[in-house]
């Protein structure tokens, strides 16, 4: 795992034992490092060194702000798909002329603040948002630099919940309305369309349906580029997958391999979205045992944190690995791993194989630097986990622990 390693008996993040951050912050509690995002991004930039290009981090992944700006100061960008993702990049220093709004349901305001930010440019979804993005520029007396996201009805062959690239999907522009994009564009005189974008699903595990939708939005560009439009950037998302329970997703430079030579071909500037890919293993979920209960020949690990915390698995059955932060690694009895919700979906694991644990004890669930934290809710009144960062020896708390008191802070009672 991405900056985590077992030494001493002790799971660490970095050069720091997860046992001490529990120790000091309290638990449910998330924990990134640093470096291994660093790395993670490091890697895929290096993979497409050949072509200019820019790399905008999916910030819907992990908007933690010591994240960005960790990656800021790495050249990154960032991908959002709301008014607040774009306020949080910009608090975290990310330039405006490097951040892509995307999004199927972009607000007017949303648009207004986007284009008075001064942003690299919209992926438009659909044509109601042309007509919606040029009204707002027109307003405001801006020209609104767009690309245009096309759906290339490609399997990504990945979870059918986080798939975006089929026809079904709500993402993107049905290929068959290219002519009505068009003569939309050109009655828009206060848009600048200048790129083309697909993005196909999350999570993928396999490079060949990266490279069909680069050839798909490679005679897109030259369709368009034909009828007069100046494109010039090619917007291929990301969902690179990583590695949860053992698999072997491909390395970026092989992802690398289906892109860069359509890129060249196109002499155009290409622009990914990497999320997962950054995140995912840069971060875990630390929880204590609560309970070890026993029904019939049941035994469940209640733990303190719930799906309100991590709502992966229980949203689509994901698969987190899960050890304890000390002490024998060598699973010795079947249990569920289970939260404190008033739920059937509050799990984390399922007859799965563990160390015996008592109460008290430390778990780590693993893989949980991605749709983690940005997915928490405070459900049933639990305040959201804090969040911690590390650098070699040293962790700081990056977001504190919410408290009662921040649960009602919006709150009146009328009468």
């Amino acid at each position: 795992m991405n900056g985590f390693h077992f030494k001493n008996n002790r799971w660490h993040s970095d050069g720091v034992p997860l046992s001490k951050i529990a120790e000091k912050v309290g638990t449910p509690a998330y924990v990134y490092s640093l470096p291994a995002f660093e790395d993670r991004f490091k890697e895929i930039d290096q993979a497409y060194k050949t072509v200019p290009h820019l790399m905008a981090y999916s910030i819907k992944t992990n908007d933690n702000l010591s994240v960005m700006s960790a990656l800021s100061k790495l050249g990154s960008g960032t991908d959002v798909v709301s008014g607040g993702e774009l306020f949080k990049a910009r608090k975290a220093g990310v330039p405006a002329n490097k951040i892509i709004f995307a999004g199927v349901g972009k607000t007017d305001e949303d648009i207004a603040y986007a284009l008075k930010e001064g942003i690299r440019y919209f992926n438009v979804e659909s044509i109601p948002e042309i007509v919606a993005i040029n009204a707002v520029a027109k307003k405001i007396k801006k020209i609104a630099p767009i690309a245009i996201r096309f759906n290339p009805n490609i399997d990504a062959l990945t979870h059918h919940y986080i798939s975006t690239g089929k026809k079904e999907n709500k993402f993107g522009v049905f290929l068959g309305d290219l002519d009505k994009v068009m003569k939309t564009v050109r009655e828009s005189h206060s848009v600048r369309w200048t790129g083309v974008h697909a993005h196909i699903g999350s999570q993928m595990t396999q490079t060949g349906s990266v490279g069909k939708a680069a050839k798909v939005v490679e005679q897109i560009v030259l369709k368009l580029r034909r009828e007069g439009f100046p494109i010039y950037d090619v917007n291929l998302g990301g969902g690179y997958g990583i590695d949860y329970q053992g698999e072997k997703p491909p390395k970026a430079s092989q992802y690398a391999k289906q892109v860069i030579p359509v890129i060249k071909r196109l002499n155009a500037g290409l622009l990914l979205e990497p999320g997962r890919f950054i995140s995912g293993n840069s971060g875990v979920l630390l929880t204590r045992v609560v309970y070890v209960k026993q029904s019939g020949k049941k035994t469940f690990y209640i733990v303190d944190a719930g799906m309100g915390d991590l709502i992966r698995p229980a949203l689509y059955e994901a698969y987190h690995r899960i050890a304890p932060a000390e002490g024998p690694q060598k699973p010795v009895q079947t249990v569920d791993v289970v939260g404190p919700i008033c739920e059937s979906t509050d799990f984390f694991a399922k007859n799965r194989k563990l160390p015996t644990a008592k109460r008290g004890d430390l778990l780590v669930i693993f893989s949980a630097g991605a749709y983690g934290s940005v997915m928490g809710s405070t459900y049933n009144s639990r305040p959201l986990a804090p969040e911690v960062v590390t650098r070699g020896k040293r962790f700081a708390v990056a977001r504190r622990r919410q408290t009662w008191q921040d649960l009602i802070r919006l709150e009146k009672i009328s009468r």
